[in-house]
């Protein structure tokens, strides 16, 4: 209750969180979370799955409409697990070969590889749990995106099975079609981890991978999709169908949390009807916030080219570590003003000594805010209460009394069915 209260009075910028809707939440809370479905649809180890199975069926309709491709799996149960699933299909077992964008420079670590080159050990996902020898994509970043001919040379000289887009840092759209091409040269597959994008995707902004040529898109549900933690993978490639159901069960799951399937269903027909509006307002207010701070004198990364084309924007904050610190003390510094936004690597930070644990960046974003009503207007509000903390050093319990004040007014979730009878009613159509 005391965390329920304290969102309720504080702006929300994490950017890989959103906040899902009355109708979610009643689907969520049901018989569904203490039962069991393993296998899929309408082949089921268990019995007792005749509604479970309808929703299901409901869920991948829906996923399938939304991001306009012929297979959707929503077994997974997060981002993590459906990269996992990806990667049983497309590399081979411990000494399979990907390719993908560093940590550092904002790939996800579910992209990591288990030792980095100088043989530290650093767990990550592909490489600890499948064995993946992981060559880091050239990155430039002077544009906070993937060096196109530099990274063609990784590919065609690595000749990795899987070539992996996406990440945690996403500022700008991937080069899926140019270097996908060069990925079809060495035989490798194409896939996109889409958990920060997935919902700007199905809302016909940002890009299009599957058009574009990744064979495979991941996500997580509960970022730019605002539906509850779980994952889901979608494909165009008809070949691929059987190999991924089986690389996900019996690979990698048992029961897959059936209650959060069914507020999927309900998020992405939330989408399906509100998405558009909603996403639109998301990228705008990203961009409006980055100007916003910019013009404060905050240093937000891309100003050339309008700070971002997603949820995020990234702020270099190096130049206030004699005044007030770097992102972990910035971080520590919001959070008691009620302002909850994350410290973040730059690019450049390991090279220049600095550490994730007090970084030389933060990253922020709309798509909580946005979906709480807040607009443009409101993005000049939330760099000024951000100016007081960081600039003007002003006393962050003081900037509490502001937050909670201006929250007060954006307490009702928008861009979604106002009552679980309403989503129910978009649900008959299916």
């Amino acid at each position: 209750m005391k965390h329920h209260d304290w969102f309720k009075k504080s702006i929300p910028l994490i950017a890989s969180e959103n906040i899902t809707s009355p109708a979610v939440d009643e689907a969520c809370v049901s018989d569904f979370s203490h039962r069991y479905a393993e296998g899929w649809s309408g082949e089921r180890v268990y019995a007792g799955c005749t509604f479970i199975d309808q929703i299901e069926d409901i869920c991948m309709d829906l996923t399938r409409e939304y991001f306009n491709c012929i297979h959707a799996d929503v077994r997974p149960v997060s981002g993590v697990v459906a990269n996992l699933v990806m990667y049983n299909a497309f590399t081979s077992d411990n000494n399979g070969k990907m390719c993908c964008m560093a940590i550092v420079r904002g790939g996800h670590i579910s992209h990591g590889p288990r030792f980095a080159k100088s043989g530290r050990e650093i767990f990550g996902t592909a490489g600890t749990t499948r064995g993946i020898n992981v060559e880091y994509l050239a990155f430039d970043n002077d544009e906070m995106n993937l060096d196109i001919d530099a990274s063609a040379k990784v590919i065609r000289e690595f000749e990795p099975e899987l070539l992996l887009f996406g990440g945690s840092v996403f500022l700008f759209p991937h080069p899926v079609k140019e270097l996908g091409d060069v990925a079809k040269e060495v035989g490798a597959y194409v896939g996109y981890d889409a958990a920060h994008v997935a919902g700007l995707i199905g809302s016909g902004y940002f890009q299009d991978p599957l058009r574009e040529g990744a064979d495979v898109m991941t996500m997580s549900t509960h970022k730019t999709l605002p539906g509850p933690q779980h994952g889901a993978l979608v494909s165009n490639r008809e070949d691929l169908i059987d190999k991924l159901r089986s690389c996900a069960f019996p690979a990698l799951l048992s029961n897959h949390h059936l209650h959060n399937v069914a507020g999927l269903a309900i998020a992405v027909a939330e989408m399906l009807e509100f998405g558009k509006e909603y996403h639109k307002n998301v990228i705008d207010n990203a961009k409006a916030l980055g100007q916003a701070l910019y013009e404060r004198g905050i240093n937000v990364l891309m100003e050339h080219k309008g700070f971002t084309e997603s949820h995020q924007i990234v702020v270099d904050i190096t130049e206030f570590e004699k005044t007030i610190g770097l992102g972990g003390d910035i971080e520590k510094i919001l959070e008691k003003a009620n302002i909850i936004l994350n410290r973040n690597l730059l690019p450049y930070d390991i090279a220049q000594g600095r550490h994730y644990q007090n970084p030389g960046g933060l990253r922020i974003g709309t798509s909580e805010i946005t979906r709480l009503g807040m607009g443009k207007n409101e993005m000049t509000d939330i760099a000024e209460l951000i100016k007081k903390l960081i600039i003007e050093k002003k006393d962050p319990k003081k900037i509490r009394d502001e937050v909670i004040e201006f929250r007060k007014e954006f307490q009702e979730i928008k861009y979604c069915f106002q009552t679980p009878n309403k989503a129910y009613e978009y649900l008959k159509f299916y």
